[in-house]
């Protein structure tokens, strides 16, 4: 049989039978990239990316990754208490938050440099339990929000029968860890757990609604729910990812099912002890289950285990891409396929862990993602 891409990629989902595994770049052809943008900050306007970009919309399985954007509601007072200032440096750009409340003040610096498609956290907002307390005493109303679902609509109509779109979204732990250093974060999530339960309920209802609304205007799609690594070993020990996790992130999970979704679970790193909580919560799939070292799971072993619960999305890691030379990489695509499909399981999608964020493409990086393509879809069941 022969496939559209889309219902390739719905099949999988549902655990239907595929003519072959779908193969995704991930964030090439998943983000929304535009090569012809003439920001000095976007790298993909180089040339070297450009055969990158093609390959991955002519015979990739896309999956479009889209974050419906929000609007502060109306009457909402975050001004009386955030005042965001951007600035130029040399060649790289910063933007300094500041939040004054609770008689303290607090800043957060980040910054975007030219060559490298991230943004550099150097200063986090929140450095200790009493600037915790004072965030707590931000009105509920600071985190009201309009969502916009028009961008996720057009990503359909786009995409058509080339692939899906997923909706991208934090969990509660993303929103709450991501304000503090990842020190910070930790040490007080370990020793102020009444403390960091009181953060993850205040953002939590934002998050919730956001949920709710996407969910009931674009019903049956894929979401990826990022954050829950953040309770994964070597951070925070298993027991706290059923607090942290599985109660916060649960009720998204949920929501995401009753509207006819597939809730997937993005989770670095190790991943062992937190799998059968994913299962628990009625998680349809997971990504992007790393290999030792960068994990402490073979896939071999989680399809074996929890492939019929899970589809898996994996697990090549973006180091192999880029630095092993070619016929090492075909051995582990080769055996990426092999241990993905093996037996009995829901789906499996040919992924990689991260895609390249530097300005240049180099031409062994180009050659891998092609041998991604070329085994995957000759790859029979």
């Amino acid at each position: 049989m022969s496939m559209t891409r889309r219902d390739r990629l719905m099949a999988t989902l549902r655990g239907d039978p595929v003519d072959r595994p779908a193969v995704s770049f991930y964030e090439i052809g998943g983000f929304e990239i535009d090569p012809s943008d003439p920001d000095p900050f976007n790298v993909y306007r180089d040339p070297s990316w450009q055969p990158l970009l093609r390959l991955a919309e002519a015979e990739t399985d896309l999956v479009r990754m889209r974050y419906p954007p929000g609007r502060p509601a109306a009457g909402n007072p975050r001004d009386e208490f955030f005042t965001t200032e951007p600035a130029m440096k040399g060649p790289s750009r910063f933007t300094r938050t500041t939040l004054t409340v609770g008689g303290r003040t607090m800043t957060s610096l980040a910054r975007q440099d030219p060559d490298v498609a991230t943004t550099w956290v150097l200063e986090h907002l929140l450095k200790d339990a009493d600037d915790l307390r004072a965030y707590l005493d931000l009105p509920d109303d600071v985190f009201a929000e309009e969502v916009d679902v028009s961008g996720l609509r057009a990503a359909d109509a786009e995409v058509g029968d080339r692939g899906i779109v997923m909706v991208d979204a934090e969990d509660p732990i993303c929103a709450a860890a991501g304000l503090f250093s990842m020190a910070d974060f930790t040490v007080l999530a370990m020793t102020e757990p009444r403390l960091f339960h009181r953060l993850l309920e205040k953002l939590a209802p934002r998050i919730y609604a956001r949920t709710r609304r996407v969910s009931e205007a674009l019903p049956g799609h894929l979401w990826r729910l990022y954050g829950p690594e953040y309770a994964t070993p070597p951070f925070l020990p298993p027991r706290l990812f059923e607090e942290y996790v599985v109660r916060y992130t649960g009720p998204m999970v949920r929501t995401i099912l009753a509207g006819g979704g597939f809730p997937r679970i993005h989770c670095h790193g190790r991943i062992r002890e937190a799998l059968p909580h994913m299962v628990a919560m009625g998680a349809v799939a997971t990504d992007p289950v790393e290999p030792p070292p960068q994990g402490d799971v073979e896939l071999a072993w989680v399809r074996r285990t929890f492939g019929r619960d899970l589809v898996l999305f994996g697990n090549l890691e973006i180091a192999d891409i880029e630095n092993l030379e070619a016929p090492a990489f075909e051995q582990v695509v080769a055996r990426s396929l092999r241990d993905g499909t093996a037996g009995e399981g829901r789906g499996f999608v040919l992924m990689p862990s991260a895609c390249p964020c530097g300005r240049v493409v180099a031409p062994k990086t180009m050659a891998n993602y092609e041998t991604m393509v070329r085994l995957a879809t000759a790859w029979r069941p």
